[in-house]
């Protein structure tokens, strides 16, 4: 699937509308898709928040801005816990929440025009929703400049603080995103889906739950229809049933 954040003539700016579309989105998905390549129409990927919608921020009380962030906060923690794999397409600005978008993404492609920013302080105001998910990101390193500063940083920088995996040219980025699609479908639907889970899971957990966890996770994957299946075809040298299908 592609989701698409389409308000071109705003640099697909979010907006209460646009929250409420990706939630829905990200939280009603069929049983059988495999992958969700996540981009922008036109030639940003998302410029932040919209104009309007921070100015109508300003008539509001503390409690309906609680309110609004709360629903902000359910969106990327959707696109975070999305039960497959989220690969962002990133060309253009990528500013203030849309940098929660990159950080909720697993995999992330990016062109070297896109430029990224935790702008928010310049505004007065701070990353706080998505500073979860890009902390689990880049680190508190990384967050000491960049939440701090509000400078906007290039995709070579977003690669080597780790918000970017590969940074290809503008030719490239279909083909490579293509590539990642088709990794992925090589994989056991339900490994990828549990793989994607354990990192989550193992992350937040003491040494002693992990320990446990874990055990219980690979002894249900290994009597599971696809980890016999998966383990079988390796062993008599053919193709496991979900690549036959």
């Amino acid at each position: 699937m592609t989701v698409a954040l389409h308000r071109p003539e705003a640099r697909n700016a979010f907006n209460a509308a646009m929250i409420a579309e990706l939630y829905e989105t990200f939280t009603h998905l069929p049983d059988t898709l495999r992958a969700i390549v996540l981009t922008g129409a036109g030639s940003a990927f998302c410029a932040g928040a919209d104009v309007h919608w921070m100015r109508d921020s300003i008539q509001r009380t503390e409690e309906e801005n609680r309110q609004d962030a709360a629903r902000m906060e359910a969106m990327f923690r959707a696109i975070d816990e999305c039960p497959v794999p989220v690969i962002g397409r990133v060309m253009g600005p990528a500013l203030g929440g849309g940098m929660g978008l990159i950080a909720a993404c697993d995999i992330v492609i990016a062109t070297p025009d896109a430029q990224f920013g935790y702008t928010e302080v310049r505004l007065g105001i701070v990353p706080a929703v998505i500073s979860p998910f890009s902390l689990a990101k880049i680190g508190e390193r990384s967050a000491r400049r960049y939440f701090l500063t509000g400078e906007i940083f290039d995709a070579a920088t977003a690669h080597t603080i780790g918000l970017v995996h590969e940074v290809v040219t503008p030719d490239q980025l279909d083909g490579r995103v293509r590539a990642v699609i088709d990794a992925l479908l090589k994989n056991g639907p339900h490994a990828v889906r549990t793989a994607k889970e354990l990192i989550r899971r193992v992350t937040r957990l003491s040494r002693d739950e992990a320990r446990e966890y874990t055990i219980a996770t690979i002894a249900r994957a290994r009597i599971s229809a696809e980890g016999q299946d998966g383990l079988t075809a390796f062993l008599e040298k053919r193709k496991p049933r979900w690549l036959s299908e």
